[in-house]
């Protein structure tokens, strides 16, 4: 998988393992491997490996993150990367997101284009935002290889500038795997290389350096229609 990701030109990975009752989270097992792998690559070596996780969004984990941040968050840092269930939101998502936002993590909402619950609740995402929260979406979405309900929703945050990180979800060399080239000429072509460059490249330089994000350069435009959409 690091050697496809480097291929296409990944500098920096954030592995992510599941934290949730159905795998268990050890930050011990993960450090020992981790150390294994790069030994493995070469001090030098891209793609540079970062410690995180999937954070499942229950009372539980959430509980426990804020009796110790550093265990779950990206590096050690601010940032958390949250994922939904498929099944429930939570009445009090909010509520946990504050608490969460109020001892300085700063959570990252992941693939929300995927999850079919968080396709009807975009007026929630917007709300989310504006507490703080940022949103991910997965590269594949934009190339429709996680169907054309996720592809399109992907577009329509996109539209309403909600997307803060473009990345590849990746879980093996197959079926997902790390490239994420072509989604990023995708984005450059639909939306403008300065907006590629910040949601694929400059928004996680930030987040693995548990720096704040750099502004937008410009205005966001609406993508361009195609003419042949009018048919």
């Amino acid at each position: 998988m690091l050697t496809l990701a480097a291929e296409g030109g990944t500098t920096d990975i954030v592995a992510t393992p599941h934290a949730n009752p159905k795998y268990r989270f050890d930050p011990a097992t993960i450090a020992e491997r981790l150390e294994a792998l790069r030994q493995a690559q070469g001090a030098e070596a891209l793609p540079r490996v970062h410690t995180g996780c999937d954070f499942h969004l229950t009372f539980e984990n959430v509980n426990d993150a804020l009796a110790r941040r550093s265990r779950y968050t990206v590096n050690g840092g601010r940032y958390l990367l949250v994922e939904f269930p498929d099944l429930l939101i939570y009445p009090k998502t909010a509520e946990l997101f504050a608490r969460l936002l109020d001892t300085g993590m700063v959570p990252i909402i992941t693939h929300p284009e995927r999850n079919e619950l968080l396709q009807k609740r975009l007026a929630d995402l917007k709300a989310w935002a504006d507490m703080g929260c940022l949103i991910q979406v997965t590269a594949a979405s934009y190339e429709g290889r996680f169907g054309k309900k996720a592809e399109t929703f992907a577009e329509t945050l996109m539209q309403e500038n909600l997307v803060h990180f473009i990345a590849s979800d990746a879980h093996d060399t197959k079926h997902r795997p790390p490239g994420m080239k072509q989604a990023f000429d995708l984005v450059a072509r639909r939306w403008g290389a300065s907006r590629a460059e910040l949601l694929f490249e400059e928004n996680g330089r930030a987040v693995i350096e548990n720096k704040a994000l750099p502004a937008a350069r410009a205005p966001i435009p609406k993508a361009a229609r195609p003419w042949y959409r009018f048919w």
